[in-house]
């Protein structure tokens, strides 16, 4: 893959333009209860049914930090190859909204619990890294709900003091399939280390998208920060569209006001919401209910201990192990379940047409099915025998597709469906020739044309093939052939 980094500039009227692209991700912490009280942090549920005293912020009652989610975090800022703080404090961030019940958010502000840390992310003809700016813990506020009455809103508690990861990076995108390209890469990080689901569709992740743009080699300019944009495809139509708004602006002779806009999925397009705020705004200090966090190396240590492969080392093994192409590798390390399930295939065999099966066929089908790994009906071990099958020649790549679909259709072992079926590879030599010899003798003129044009050779193929139903080995079908025509092996 080449290191380039791509040059990604937008035309406008007056000349060309750069994007400058922060996001701060915010993830929740998979844990069984909330960051302040033992509240299930579950998705779903009647509206105020996983809300604790301390949630509904009773007068009285006190946080008490879990411990699982000081861990999550920790395990996450070692996945982004981060500094981990070990004095970290937790501070109170004022402001005032309905789902909001205490009146500020439990958060961190001057001393995170994860500092400075990389991510290099691979698109498909360059890679680039993401600096890190910090992670910190805080609490997840209510839900406001504005749609089920027109006279009223309601308020769900149900995610209040759910522990949420903000992961803030440093400015260092340029374009909307770079952010789109970060976000997926943290997002199968945190999956791999099972510190976050990442089910946009449920809100367990979401980012809040600074854009602002500049002439290329200028400093900075003003930025705007869209907020809680839930899924990848919407970071990206937001972005370019907001990139957009900005320019038009800027070449029209205006200026760019620092605010907080909104995307409108619907609309394709964002609207502002409020003036942006600053930090003291918030009027941060730290949370007088809540001791600093001390972390001892030794904590630390057997949290990284116990850490599995990460993608980037397991995309390198892929590579060095299975001699897959840096393409095929990221495509099969994207996802934890992928990546095993390859292995489980692969193991002692044609590790490249295992990759091929698997991103190919299989993955159609899953598609198609609107399932995952976890709910194929191929497992495993179905689809290495499939291609023990191919690699031993008991069966052609033709007959194997068949082979392939009734598999899915009736979740049976190959070995049991071509041995049923008949499906077997004919490898006799004077079977085939012999279907070669009647083909020959019915074709006269396109035998005078193979002379001529040894490429068409491809036609007297496809004739044995559907002649013998697939199931003539085509090695050997292409042997006979060049020998009874008389073409050459290099043509």
């Amino acid at each position: 893959m080449a290191q380039t980094r791509k040059e990604n500039l937008i035309d406008g009227a007056t000349g060309q333009w750069e994007i400058i692209i922060g996001l701060e991700v915010h993830a929740q912490v998979l844990s069984n209860a909330k960051l302040f009280s033992g509240a299930s942090a579950a998705f779903g549920g009647e509206p105020n049914s996983h809300v604790s005293l301390v949630d509904a912020a009773m007068p009285g009652m006190l946080p008490v930090i879990n411990q699982e989610c000081v861990a999550q975090a920790i395990r996450t800022g070692l996945g982004l190859k981060a500094q981990i703080n070990r004095h970290s404090v937790f501070d109170r961030k004022n402001y005032f909204y309905p789902d909001l019940p205490q009146g500020y958010q439990i958060s961190q502000y001057k001393y995170p619990i994860v500092g400075e840390g990389v991510v290099i992310v691979d698109l498909k003809d360059y890679s680039f890294e993401v600096g890190i700016e910090r992670l910190h813990l805080e609490q997840d506020a209510g839900k406001s709900l504005h749609d089920q009455d027109p006279n009223c809103s309601y308020v769900d508690l149900n995610r209040s003091g759910v522990g949420l990861m903000e992961i803030v990076s440093k400015p260092d995108i340029r374009s909307a399939e770079e952010a789109k390209a970060y976000v997926t890469k943290l997002r199968t990080i945190m999956r791999y280390l099972g510190t976050c689901d990442g089910n946009m569709e449920e809100g367990s992740l979401r980012a809040d998208v600074n854009v602002s743009v500049r002439r290329p080699g200028e400093p900075l300019g003003t930025r705007c920060e869209i907020k809680n944009v839930n899924s990848i495809r919407f970071i990206g139509q937001a972005i370019e569209h907001e990139a957009r708004r900005q320019i038009d602006i800027l070449e029209e002779g205006g200026s760019i006001k620092q605010e907080t806009r909104l995307f409108d999925a619907k609309a394709g397009t964002t609207r502002s919401m409020r003036s942006k705020e600053e930090a003291h705004d918030y009027r941060y200090f730290p949370d007088p209910d809540l001791l600093p966090l001390e972390l001892t190396d030794a904590f630390i240590k057997e949290l990284e201990e116990a850490l599995p492969e990460l993608p980037d080392e397991k995309r390198a093994r892929f590579m060095k192990d299975y001699a897959l192409s840096a393409y095929d590798a990221g495509v099969l390390i994207s996802d934890r379940a992928s990546a095993d399930f390859f292995e489980a295939v692969a193991k002692g065999r044609d590790a490249k047409l295992a990759a091929n099966w698997i991103m190919g066929d299989f993955f159609a089908a899953l598609n198609k099915t609107g399932k995952d790994i976890s709910q194929s009906p191929i497992p495993a071990a179905h689809l290495g025998e499939l291609i023990d099958l191919i690699s031993s020649n008991v069966i052609s790549g033709r007959i194997a597709k068949e082979v392939f679909e009734l598999m899915l259709q009736t979740g049976h072992a190959p070995a049991k469906i071509v041995e049923e079926r008949g499906l077997t590879q004919v490898t006799d030599t004077g079977a085939i020739e012999k279907v070669v010899d009647e083909i020959i003798a019915a074709n006269p003129k396109q035998v005078e044309q193979v002379q001529t044009k040894p490429k068409t050779l491809g036609w007297f193929v496809g004739q044995v093939m559907r002649a013998t139903g697939g199931k003539a080995n085509p090695d050997a079908v292409n042997a006979i052939l060049r020998a009874k025509l008389e073409v050459p092996e290099e043509v």
